[in-house]
């Protein structure tokens, strides 16, 4: 692979890790994003990636590839996922099947690249998916609507078209945790954290109940639901027409 320089120059806080197990690529990758002025971090093994996914501070993306020893690429990201891991991450592999990319996107990916590749690609990849990650949602002041559901934030109130929807005060903090996060893979962990306000154990099935419940209420077809979407293993993302999130794996 011909990795050219002089192509961008990238905020030296720019955090990359490079997940690869070949040493002449992963040398060469590493070489070529920090000259391109990233802060640059390489693991060679599945076990070692996890583990700085999960610690904090989080990496501004994350390459991985999907043949790595110890842990494969896709197991790595699946639990990466559950564990609330949000940094955005470009697949490598070697295989260019569409079932390949279709389980990494189910699994949380934001693009997918196959070897071997150009490296302005593969910096124009980077660079996209860091672009979407960074910038903001449309803002959605006191009033959010999707479909025929109106959602007034200061008054925690929500609507179908004109019927009042009695939301518990669990399920409205869902549906507003939700909303602030569409377009992107929620674990369920992160709903711990961030909803319940805890970091322990505690059934999936709690969280699962409260979804159940909430898509009942706001679910135009609670079986087969259009907005609050299941990723296989991770948790959820919530899709509505502002956003165009990557394919989540629907198993409702």
């Amino acid at each position: 692979m011909a990795l050219p320089g002089g192509m961008m120059t990238r905020p030296a806080e720019t955090q990359l890790l490079i997940a690869e197990d070949d040493p002449d690529l992963g040398s060469s990758l590493e070489a070529f994003f920090a000259q391109n002025d990233y802060q640059v971090h390489r693991a060679t093994e599945g076990e070692e990636t996890l583990q700085a996914m999960t610690t904090l501070p989080p990496y501004d993306l994350v390459l991985l590839d999907v043949k790595l020893p110890k842990k494969t690429g896709f197991e790595v990201l699946r639990e990466a996922r559950q564990a609330g891991v949000d940094s955005p991450v470009i697949v490598l592999t070697v295989k260019d099947q569409q079932r390949h990319k279709l389980k990494g996107f189910d699994l949380g990916a934001d693009d997918y690249v196959t070897k071997p590749f150009d490296a302005q690609e593969l910096m124009a990849r980077v660079e996209a998916v860091l672009a979407r990650s960074r910038s903001a949602l449309p803002d959605t002041g006191d009033v959010f609507t999707f479909g025929d559901v109106t959602v007034r934030f200061p008054a925690e109130t929500v609507t179908r078209g004109n019927e009042k929807i009695g939301l518990t005060d669990l399920e409205f903090d869902i549906l507003t945790y939700f909303i602030t996060h569409r377009g992107r893979t929620v674990s369920r962990e992160q709903l711990l954290r961030d909803v319940w306000g805890i970091s322990g154990n505690i059934t999936t099935r709690t969280i699962d109940r409260h979804v159940a419940s909430l898509r009942k209420k706001i679910e135009p077809t609670p079986g087969a639901p259009t907005y609050v979407k299941t990723v296989y293993g991770i948790g959820y993302k919530f899709i509505t027409d502002d956003v165009s999130g990557t394919r989540a794996a629907e198993t409702d």
